[in-house]
């Protein structure tokens, strides 16, 4: 056990919210006190991360979500990973000479999925209409957010860009012409109307009614036109040149966010519940069946046979993620869930670091040959912070949000949104706010699962974590960090599980990640045998680990994450705790 805790795991039996900003926490468990059920507060804080975090996510994102609903006793997947263009190609990219995605700009662009998903739960789970959790997110556009620095160091990357390409995120996020300073208050004033006409939107004889209308306006009305005017216009991104964009309103009005069943696999007492191979999410159930193999509990949480042991199993789970994984029909999931194929990969660990990729055979399957990218490394391997975007001014960090809920009833959430930063797309004038650029995650290889193809999802790195314990809702559980989301979260869960930590505990203790694999942003670099892991392991840990042949990078003493979790124990007790990397992450409970 770690022998110092940075905050208390907090308790209560009222209402429990952890959320990556305090102001989101905050809004969510006023909606509890309010006595709106944690799908109304899931969705008031989600809309009020927009204000609180651009950097990190915005209302053109995406948000993929899990929910358990007490009244039914049922989980659900909520899909709001957006869609391709209906003319985006491989082919449409090739006849713009371009042999890639680009990062930022127009092309990167897919239908913003995050507000269809926000609506969905709202109108099948939630009490409130959208003008009460839309009030939270109106009240900060116009007063400000206190500007973290984070946010600060963000702006001045892309300074030169936003000056001499996207004058419209200069005017938004560079008030009165300069980068704002640290603490200072940011309003929105243009995103404040757009958030105004929607609730002006929402109008009908039904809470249902009411939030119909306000999609419809979203992805059949104004914001549709908006977004469409936009793409028409060349704008600068990473490929050096500017591009109109392929998305247009017809693209919108064809998307609606979507119910899904997560996917599933048992481990002992707890059942670990995750979205489907259109996300990275199996990862995180690939790795879980791999390492029921090993006694765990028998291996110090901290210790040097612990992270080799998991960062083994991650190395082949991913290269089964690289390979097989994306938004088509024939993944074989079933497979590489199963008890036989894991048994024959766990076969592979050995007390050595593997420097290869080594994907399975699921179903007799044979990976293409080729596929892992050039092999690089660079000094932004040890930063621990996640989503890379890439501008055509240099290289700067996105990053991601997350969202865990529970309320006295047992209804619980966990969700990750993303997308939209203010780094990596131009501000529609319009409507306040950017476009995502999601799409650079497709391949173009075009026999890859992950292909890019027009109207399908991209394979996302976002992915919220839920788990049953005994059959029922236990933990609701995640964090931002691009391809670090199922190493982060597994490690949580693996420490709470085999180690008998609580969430702090296994939120403060020393963490790390891999980057075995290819990453899943623009340029997709794999740096073979790497391992991150932060300063606070013990240095004989590390010269363990050199030792097995793993390439070892030291960290800052607090840079691997930024997880939160929310659990319910038997007689409604309920626990929360938040991250104290990045001083911005906070847990409510009562």
């Amino acid at each position: 056990m770690i022998p110092f805790l940075t905050r208390p795991e907090l308790k209560g039996s009222f209402g429990a919210v952890a959320t990556t900003h305090w102001l989101a926490s905050s809004v969510g468990q006023a909606v509890l006190e309010r006595g709106g059920n944690a799908f109304d507060a899931a969705v008031a804080a989600g809309f009020t991360l927009w204000l609180a975090e651009p950097h990190l996510n915005g209302p053109a994102g995406d948000a993929p979500i899990i929910i358990s609903h007490a009244k039914t006793g049922k989980q659900h997947v909520i899909c709001g990973q957006g869609v391709s263009p209906a003319a985006a190609s491989i082919a449409a990219f090739r006849a713009l000479g371009l042999d890639h995605i680009p990062g930022t700009g127009h092309l990167a662009a897919v239908v913003p999925g995050a507000f269809g998903a926000w609506c969905l739960m709202l109108r099948e789970f939630g009490t409130w209409d959208f003008a009460d959790v839309i009030d939270y997110a109106i009240f900060y556009a116009v007063e400000g957010v206190p500007v973290m620095p984070q946010m600060v160091a963000t702006i001045a990357s892309v300074e030169t860009l936003f000056r001499e390409y996207w004058p419209e995120n200069a005017r938004t996020f560079m008030p009165n012409g300069k980068v704002p300073a640290a603490g200072s208050l940011l309003r929105r004033p243009v995103l404040e109307q757009t958030l105004r006409r929607l609730k002006a939107a929402a109008t009908g004889a039904t809470r249902e009614d009411r939030i119909d209308a306000v999609r419809n306006a979203w992805y059949k009305g104004f914001v549709a036109v908006a977004i469409d005017r936009f793409c028409r216009i060349p704008m600068m991104d990473s490929s050096g040149k500017p591009h109109a964009g392929f998305l247009n309103a017809a693209d919108l009005a064809a998307w609606s966010a979507t119910l899904e069943e997560p996917v599933s696999l048992r481990d002992g007492r707890h059942t670990v519940l995750k979205c489907g191979p259109w996300s990275q999410g199996p990862v995180f159930l690939q790795q879980l069946a791999l390492l029921q193999g090993f006694d765990l509990s028998a291996m110090p949480p901290c210790g040097a046979d612990f992270v080799h042991t998991v960062t083994e199993c991650a190395k082949l789970a991913y290269a089964d993620r690289e390979a097989f994984y994306g938004d088509t029909p024939d993944v074989p999931l079933a497979t590489l869930l199963s008890a036989a194929y894991n048994d024959a990969r766990r076969a592979l660990v050995t007390d050595r670091a593997s420097l290869d990729l080594r994907p399975g055979h699921p179903d007799g399957r044979i990976p293409e040959a080729g596929f892992t990218p050039a092999t690089g490394a660079g000094s932004e391997a040890a930063s621990g912070v996640g989503e890379p975007t890439v501008s055509n001014m240099g290289t700067t960090t996105g990053d991601t949000c997350h969202i865990d809920i529970v309320d006295s009833a047992g209804n619980m959430v966990s969700a990750t949104p993303s997308g939209g930063w203010l780094q990596s797309a131009p501000v529609i004038p319009e409507l306040g706010f950017c476009l995502g650029s999601r799409a650079q995650m497709f391949s173009v290889r075009p026999d890859h699962p992950n292909a890019l193809a027009p109207r399908k999802r991209p394979r996302t790195t976002l992915t919220p974590s839920f788990a049953l314990r005994d059959g029922k809702p236990w933990m609701a559980f995640g964090t931002p960090g691009g391809d670090q989301q199922d190493q982060w979260s597994v490690i949580f869960y693996l420490r709470m599980t085999r180690h008998g930590m609580n969430i702090q505990e296994a939120i403060d203790a020393p963490s790390f990640h891999c980057e075995h694999w290819p990453g899943s942003f623009w340029p997709h670099t794999a740096r073979p045998g790497r391992i991150v892991v932060e300063g606070r392991f013990s240095p004989d840990v590390v010269d363990d680990l050199r030792n097995r042949g793993h390439d070892v990078v030291v960290g800052g003493d607090w840079s691997e994450g930024r997880l939160s979790a929310v659990r319910r124990e038997e007689g409604g007790r309920l626990y929360a705790g938040a991250n104290p990397r990045g001083m911005q992450g906070y847990a409510v409970a009562r």
